[in-house]
């Protein structure tokens, strides 16, 4: 049976699908944080892709079949029960197919006879804040929000550190650490917040003592695409890796950029409905600077890291930069922010457009038609769609071709990218 989020939880173990590992691991801390069991799904296999394609059509993404196996490798674990289990779906409006996970895992469920399983399904329409109340959003989000800097910090790390696996093991550690404070039940949200924030101070530390060594010159690659795929590393393949090793260092979007433009879309839909000065409209606006406010508090300690890695001050700019070439208003979703997030890297003076997205997507498709045009408009910048729908392909081979592309690129780039203090020339 579906839930909107409402409908208690209470004696249920709450399934959490990881479209990113961090964000999973720290949504369902905040759960706990409320005296709800809950935890991210197994790590996906083989198994997950055949029990996602023996209950799906083959006209799915690839996203959708990892996340239908995945739960469905839940059903059959040892002492699964259906009436204490809920799993966490999430959806959106929009053109992506997204918005029909959680119908069809309702109907496998249902044919399965396993209508007892409870889905929690949060939509984009409200900024997903129709779950757990205005507490829970908040401290949600804040989650979400260390979760991103985390990653941000390892991405930006780890191609320089000089003992192979060090990074991945500060940052391992760093998140054990947010989730025990994100776990902590019965806080006040401002002492969570202060908490959170000496975490994340001392996970910095530990991560600028990494023995690494910061040489200028090394390719900066940005990433964008479908969100799941590009974050989830068994959809991918480890590909953010795998460019590390081709010499790269990846700049990925985060996730609280979809955030945000699930908020800037919901108050562009209001404006057009004539709510501008509406009740509804100001409680929009009061809760989104909230949000940055909050973030603007716990990027603070990450100034000096940041820099030449610094998020947009607001998506606005994200979706002008994808007017010329996606109106955000008419192409709803990832492909906007893709193109606009492009735009946004190009001008950060990074030296190659990585987009990841599950095969026959409509966003990487649609991005893919637009990017010659965008990279003629952008000093012929590298841009390259990677597509995956858990077939092998040589990547080594492509990430290799599209190295050499950029290489030319960094010889003639106009944009030079800026550093932070920890970097040295060559």
């Amino acid at each position: 049976m579906k839930s909107d989020g409402k409908k208690a939880l209470t004696g249920r173990k709450l399934y959490i699908p990881p479209m990113t590992q961090a964000g999973g691991r720290v949504l369902a801390a905040t759960f706990r944080s409320k005296g709800i069991e809950a935890q991210i799904t197994p790590p996906s296999d083989e198994t997950t892709l055949e029990l996602g394609a023996l209950y799906s059509s083959g006209e799915e993404c690839f996203p959708e079949k990892i996340t239908l196996g995945d739960f469905l490798k839940v059903t059959r674990s040892e002492g699964f029960e259906p009436s204490k289990t809920a799993f966490l779906l999430p959806t959106a409006n929009g053109p992506c197919r997204f918005g029909q996970y959680w119908p069809l895992l309702n109907k496998v469920l249902d044919d399965l006879g396993l209508d007892d399983v409870l889905v929690i399904s949060p939509s984009s329409k409200d900024g997903y804040g129709g779950i757990g109340g205005t507490s829970f959003f908040k401290t949600a989000w804040i989650a979400l929000i260390a979760a991103d800097i985390l990653r941000k910090m390892l991405l930006k790390t780890r191609p320089y550190e000089k003992i192979k696996g060090t990074t991945d093991t500060v940052y391992e550690e760093s998140l054990v650490m947010v989730e025990k404070v994100l776990e902590r039940e019965n806080l006040t949200y401002p002492k969570r917040l202060s908490l959170l924030k000496e975490c994340l101070i001392h996970a910095r530390d530990n991560f600028r003592s990494i023995d690494a060594e910061y040489i200028k010159g090394k390719p900066l690659l940005a990433v964008v695409g479908e969100i799941f795929c590009r974050h989830n590393r068994f959809a991918n393949e480890n590909m953010l890796r795998k460019l590390e090793e081709h010499g790269a260092e990846t700049w990925l979007a985060d996730v609280g950029e979809w955030v945000f433009y699930t908020d800037w879309s919901r108050m562009d839909t209001m404006i057009r409905h004539g709510k501008k000065y509406s009740t509804d409209m100001a409680i929009a606006k009061i809760k989104s600077h909230i949000m940055k406010k909050d973030e603007h508090k716990l990027l603070e300690p990450f100034h000096d890291d940041f820099i030449g890695y610094e998020e947009p001050e607001d998506i606005t700019e994200i979706v002008e930069l994808a007017e010329p070439y996606l109106p955000a208003r008419s192409a709803l979703g990832e492909m906007s922010l893709s193109l606009g997030r492009s735009g946004y890297s190009y001008f950060k003076g990074v030296d190659g457009i990585v987009d990841i997205s599950p095969f026959s997507c409509m966003n990487g498709i649609v991005s893919e038609a637009v990017y010659p045009s965008f990279s003629k408009d952008h000093n012929n910048i590298p841009c390259r769609v990677f597509y995956y729908d858990g077939v092998n392909l040589d990547l080594d081979r492509d990430i290799g071709i599209f190295m050499e592309l950029v290489k030319g690129y960094i010889s003639r780039k106009k944009v030079e990218r800026i550093y932070n203090i920890f970097f040295k020339n060559n």
